[in-house]
């Protein structure tokens, strides 16, 4: 029982917690601040109405001091008047009567000091709070002022938060960039320098054919085959086509100057 006692003492205070919590974050200072200054206000009202309630009534107490005090005067005056025409007894009875009215006066005018006493008090409390009321008033004012100006500031330092974040996301991109240009640059120069090389001729040409490649070889080496076995016949002929014509050519020169000289005589005669 004491464990399970504890354990909703804990749950209760957790939840407590956490809707303290989430209060704070609903909370407005600037709406608290003003339902509190109209509560005052309320206040204020409701004591300004005691004290015009107060006037009211010592109003009141005054009128009928007053109307109490034209009796007396009246039976006064009657009292006078009854004793000039030898009516004592008459007399005796207005001022009878008039004794009456002025206890009643006396009661009233004491009820009529302590109404504007009281109505003096008021008026000084309904000042004061008033004054009150208006200090916390300018106050509010300036802490709302402070506030709004506050969660300006924090808003704008978010934003300017996330624009840094934003300009060092913008960085990242920007060297990745310059990054990947760099390397682009180094494959297009290395690219250059293999097909300068010849090494990605067959890139460029097109896919390597392997069995194109090896009849051609063997193409060539036959014709190399055939060259080599028609000079080795021509050696063993002992006159090389090329050779032969070349002495055959060197004969006709070594037998022309003889015929020419045969036939400078006969030039010279016919000159």
């Amino acid at each position: 029982m004491a464990a399970l006692m504890g354990v909703m003492k804990r749950v209760s205070t957790i939840f407590r917690a956490k809707a303290n919590k989430a209060l704070d974050r609903m909370e407005d200072p600037r709406e608290t601040l003003d339902y509190s200054y109209q509560t005052q206000l309320e206040l204020l009202q409701k004591v300004r109405r005691g004290v015009a309630d107060v006037a009211t009534s010592c109003k009141r107490v005054e009128i009928q001091m007053n109307q109490v005090q034209q009796n007396i005067d009246k039976l006064d005056r009657q009292a006078r008047e009854a004793l000039a025409a030898g009516r004592e007894d008459l007399a005796r009875e207005a001022l009878q009567r008039k004794a009456g009215l002025q206890s009643q006066y006396a009661d009233l005018a004491s009820q009529h000091s302590s109404l504007q006493a009281e109505q003096e008090k008021l008026t000084a409390a309904s000042q004061r709070l008033q004054a009150k009321v208006e200090a916390f008033r300018v106050k509010k004012e300036t802490i709302k002022a402070t506030y709004t100006a506050a969660e300006a500031t924090t808003r704008i330092n978010e934003v300017f938060t996330g624009i840094s974040e934003e300009m060092s996301d913008v960085g990242l991109a920007i060297q990745r960039a310059e990054d990947k240009t760099e390397q682009m640059k180094a494959r297009a120069g290395a690219i250059d320098e293999l097909m300068a090389s010849g090494a990605l001729s067959d890139v460029v040409s097109g896919p390597h054919d392997d069995i194109q490649a090896e009849l051609d070889r063997m193409g060539a080496g036959a014709s190399v085959d055939l060259e080599l076995e028609r000079m080795k016949a021509e050696i063993a002929s002992g006159a090389p086509k090329e050779i032969a014509g070349g002495a055959g050519q060197a004969g006709a020169a070594q037998a022309d100057p003889a015929g020419r000289g045969a036939e400078q005589p006969g030039q010279g005669d016919g000159q």
